[in-house]
């Protein structure tokens, strides 16, 4: 199979493409791909990185304010649909596949009118603009959560439950992180405070402000700051050195691995990190980030809250008292744990990856 992938801006949209392309070339070694992005998202590094062909076209996003910017992002968006035929009938694929971003507009409008099979893939509960624009001019819309469905009300023919191609990749990994590499104990009680790939400070903040207490407890925790916050965090905090029990790191490349090891976790609400909470069976408490589109990350949440799978606190609502309580009511309380790891292991998708390979074959004659 020849496959066109597309998808950029945030790692969100990134790492499903990147799953889903490991699991076809596991399973069709001499399949090839093509990867579609811009220069200005993080495709630009992480694909290249991984061993992916890699080209780009120039578009940037639409203003949802007035904005003379907005004639030249339609501007944008017609050039690139040029150029997108350009490499489309160089490479000549099979099948084109979305995962959100602005990119994927261009590149999935140019395919489909170039009568090349052609999906969407929506990871979040509420589906972006970009994914809402390509539904009436593709074949078919992946989802991994059955509530987006009515974003598609005019295409739900077009609609198929496949999960999140990641969760497959992650439920494979039993390998566990040696948690003395960040200075703590292997085998005990761990909470994973983290905000996402770039950190939160939000987070941090109320985080930062129990560490003493923290440092009381019988559980350990770990906080992943953020590059762009650890050497703020380590000034502004250098007594945290010394502790024993509370420790910082400014990124984590091997997620899985590390919340195999803990016990709670503490985390944004993004579609990745549900799919890996999800596909490992972590139990979390979930602050959506405020400031995203259409409040996705939230609905993300509720998902698993109301299925008792996680504790939600928003971020308006957040405060060092009741992170510090929730916190210790779980820490102390490990049937309730236990409970929570079930109900979130039975909302994941674990052979997500092969929904999406069956999905492809159903396209490609």
């Amino acid at each position: 199979m020849r496959i066109i992938f597309s998808g950029g801006g945030t790692g969100g949209h990134i790492y499903p493409s990147l799953a889903l392309i490991r699991e076809i070339k596991r399973q069709y070694p001499e399949s090839e791909i093509l990867y579609i992005g811009t220069t200005r998202g993080l495709e630009s590094k992480i694909v290249p990185k991984a061993g992916i062909p890699f080209q780009a076209v120039d578009i940037q996003g639409l203003r949802r304010s007035l904005s003379l910017e907005n004639f030249r992002t339609m501007w944008l968006f017609w050039t690139s649909i040029r150029r997108s035929r350009q490499i489309i009938r160089s490479f000549q694929p099979d099948v084109v596949i979305g995962t959100g971003g602005y990119v994927c507009a261009p590149v999935l409008y140019a395919a489909a009118k170039l009568g090349i099979p052609t999906i969407i893939h929506e990871q979040n509960s509420i589906a972006g603009l970009t994914n809402k624009f390509l539904a009436r001019y593709v074949n078919k819309i992946a989802i991994s959560f059955a509530t987006v469905k009515k974003d598609f009300q005019k295409f739900t023919d077009k609609v198929v439950y496949t999960g999140n191609p990641r969760a497959q990749e992650v439920a494979t990994i039993d390998q566990k992180a040696d948690l003395e590499q960040y200075g703590l104990q292997n085998n005990q009680p761990t909470v994973l405070v983290f905000g996402g790939s770039r950190g939160a400070e939000k987070i941090n903040q109320t985080i930062f402000s129990v560490r003493e207490q923290l440092e009381q407890e019988d559980f350990q925790t770990l906080i992943v700051t953020g590059d762009i916050y650890y050497d703020e965090m380590t000034q502004a905090h250098p007594e945290i050195a010394n502790y024993q029990r509370v420790k910082l790191t400014p990124y984590i490349d091997h997620m899985p691995e590390v919340l195999n090891a803990v016990s709670l976790v503490v985390s944004r609400s993004g579609a990745t990190t549900l799919t890996e909470l999800t596909a490992l069976g972590k139990p979390s408490i979930l602050i959506p980030s405020p400031n995203v589109t259409h409040n996705h990350q939230q609905f993300n949440a509720e998902t698993l809250a109301h299925e008792d799978a996680a504790v939600m606190i928003l971020e308006r609502d957040l405060s060092p008292e009741n992170l510090l309580q929730t916190l210790e009511l779980l820490m102390q309380d490990a049937e309730q744990r236990q409970q929570m790891s079930k109900r979130a292991q039975k909302m994941g998708v674990p052979d997500a990856g092969d929904r999406m390979i069956q999905l492809i074959q159903s396209l490609v004659k």
